[in-house]
């Protein structure tokens, strides 16, 4: 993994390179008219494929842990050659200039998926111990809320409880879940539960970024241990259930939402969970990140049996 990385950054780093001090070479190889205003977006451009060359030599140190950088890499890498063949197909660019795709794209696709495969069963193969017991957390984990703060054993005790468990702070997913809890607060009230939103930062971030997206009245459990999440079965993400083409369907709509700073764990995947009298009714684990569930309806969820 560390050869491939160092291999493409060097790449990078010659092509950048070349681009910025001879711009003209490649451009007059593919026959392509350009002028003095394309050449300089054109250079622009060679700047920015060398500083990807930087970005990759940098994660070569430790591929594992720097696995976001090889993730855009291949993003760009995947949507490069398809931007091509688009403004190819339009006949704005000749598509002999494709043969710049072979090398600068194609070549990592492999290597670079194998790095975040690697980075993902590391990730899996780490563990996290044993599921711990839901028992004792219903005492731990205090619900704060406008009227001031209790234990989730006496909330659930006094009305069914819809534990909204948030995918972290950054994620638009997530932004889009607390908007919805807070627009369909009043309905999730009518159909017999009070929702609680359950998230990954400390006491000062939850509060911040609930207010934001105008969920500060709503009750909320701090769980940057994920001890919660976990007790109820709600565990990390596969590959699918991330990054799986119906999020990317998702994230169109959702993108208004915004994205920001990963506060928690980007790989938790979200879910809810319906609690009454510190028992759980019932647990529903999203599909996929982006699913968009109707909280009326788990707020009435038929109970586990047994």
């Amino acid at each position: 993994m560390r050869r491939w990385l160092v291999a493409a950054g060097i790449y990078n780093l010659l092509w950048g390179a070349g681009v910025i001090l001879l711009p003209r070479t490649l451009v007059d190889l593919a026959g392509l008219e350009m002028t003095p205003a394309g050449l300089a977006i054109w250079q622009c451009l060679g700047m920015v494929i060398g500083v990807y060359g930087i970005g990759y030599l940098a994660a070569s140190l430790d591929p594992i842990r720097h696995w976001p950088i090889v993730l855009v890499g291949l993003l760009g890498k995947i949507l490069g050659p398809i931007g091509f063949v688009w403004t190819a197909s339009r006949g704005e660019i000749p598509w002999s200039f494709g043969w710049t795709i072979l090398t600068n794209d194609l070549l990592w696709w492999a290597p670079f998926t194998m790095i975040l495969l690697a980075a993902w069963h590391e990730a899996s193969r780490r563990g996290e111990g044993e599921t711990p017991r839901l028992e004792p957390l219903l005492d731990e984990r205090s619900v704060r809320g406008p009227s001031g703060t209790t234990s989730l054993r006496v909330l659930s005790g006094e009305r069914p409880v819809l534990l909204v468990f948030l995918r972290h702070a950054g994620c638009t997913f997530c932004r889009e879940a607390v908007r919805d809890v807070a627009a369909r607060r009043e309905a999730i009230e009518q159909a017999g539960a009070t929702p609680v939103l359950v998230h990954m930062g400390d006491a000062a971030q939850g509060d911040a970024f609930l207010s934001r997206l105008g969920a500060g009245s709503i009750a909320r459990i701090e769980d940057p241990t994920r001890r919660l999440y976990r007790a109820v079965g709600l565990d990390r993400g596969s590959l699918r259930e991330l990054f799986g083409p119906r999020n990317f369907l998702r994230a169109i709509a959702a993108a208004r939402h915004g994205v920001g700073h990963p506060v928690g764990d980007p790989l938790q995947m979200p879910g809810t969970a319906l609690l009454s009298g510190g028992r759980v009714l019932h647990v529903h684990r999203h599909a996929f990140a982006g699913e968009r569930p109707d909280y009326e309806s788990l707020a009435c969820a038929v109970p586990l049996a047994g």
